[in-house]
């Protein structure tokens, strides 16, 4: 777990790049150098795009050949295996694909974009509007906060359950950091203000969120390593129900409010980044459409999956906590 040492090691090894480029060209050599990922933003995107392809094709023939413990089973349909993955964790070594594509290059890479961006901004305009300044301290604080509390991502659906194929690869070298800087990319040419009493609301949505998706993850987290400790944030005994199976679900907490109440802070957030873009343009509320249908369409999944797993017990699970993402609504 050293994703927290790896993201400052990134930020000083960048810092150091601009600091040459500001010694060798002056403060327009390193402004150039802070504005190349935009400038070569297409070829980037091409270029990582061709690179998942063709690792993939690695990533199926190392699983075809290393197949470990708990994996999905595969389907002998080559394509769909691809897709899939053909192993949970593909590993050379101790160093393991799975981990470091879902936690490195994608996230680290989509905050870097961000400020190239925003350094493109600068350049064209000569200023930083206010919406460019929310969009970049909204995401770098997301990922920051990930990292600081890295351990979690060890107890999610993905690390412990998927294959590690196509899918989950160009999700997270592709999807992420091309996709999720959209409202930064649209902010580079489409500069507008923000009434004080907007950009506060805006803000209090995004801590908001933050405080709701990060609480009920962490909580869950600690639940999973020690049931028998008070709640995180919450400070009481944890309540849950023993299912035949051995698994306990908690039902207490933020998971006694709404069975995936993370889904809705994680959304409340992406609502934010979105409305500091304004309304003059769909464009940049592609992220809250996406990722709303996408959330949904995970709960339903994993709710017909537990329905399985647990039979009985989903359904005293469901009585007991009977919203799914939005309480009250949903």
């Amino acid at each position: 777990m050293n994703g927290w040492f790896s993201w400052w090691f990134t930020w000083a090894a960048l810092a150091a790049l601009g600091a040459l480029a500001w010694l060798r060209g002056g403060r327009a050599g390193a402004l150039g150098l802070a504005t190349i990922l935009y400038d070569q933003f297409g070829p980037l995107m091409s270029t990582v795009n061709i690179f998942t392809f063709i690792f993939c094709v690695y990533l199926y023939l190392l699983g075809k050949r290393r197949p470990d413990d708990g994996q999905a089973a595969l389907t002998g349909n080559r394509f769909y295996d691809y897709f899939m993955g053909a192993a949970r964790n593909p590993r050379n070594g101790t160093f393991d694909w799975k981990l470091f594509c879902e936690a490195r290059p994608g996230l680290i890479g989509w905050v870097v974009i961000d400020l190239s961006l925003a350094a493109k901004q600068y350049q064209l305009g000569g200023t930083l509007t206010l919406p460019m300044a929310l969009v970049c301290a909204f995401h770098l604080w997301y990922v920051a906060d990930y990292y600081f509390h890295e351990e979690a991502i060890l107890t999610t659906w993905d690390i412990k359950h998927e294959n590690f194929g196509w899918m989950l690869c160009w999700g997270d070298l592709v999807w992420v950091p091309f996709t999720y800087t959209l409202q930064a990319l649209y902010l580079v040419h489409h500069r507008h203000g923000l009434p004080p009493w907007a950009a506060a609301g805006i803000i209090v949505l995004n801590v908001t969120g933050y405080l709701i998706f990060r609480g009920t993850n962490i909580q869950k987290h600690y639940f999973r390593k020690n049931p028998d400790a008070p709640l995180k944030w919450w400070g009481t005994k944890a309540e849950f129900i023993e299912t035949r199976s051995g698994s306990r679900l908690l039902t207490s907490g933020f998971w006694g409010i709404a069975r995936h109440l993370n889904y809705l802070g994680d959304l409340m957030m992406g609502l934010a980044w979105c409305l500091v873009c304004g309304f003059d343009h769909l464009l940049p509320y592609f992220y809250i459409i996406y990722f709303t249908i996408l959330l949904v369409h995970r709960e339903r999944r994993d709710h017909v999956t537990c329905a399985q797993k647990y039979g009985g017990d989903w359904n005293d699970y469901c009585g007991k906590v009977r919203w799914r993402i939005l309480p009250g609504i949903y």
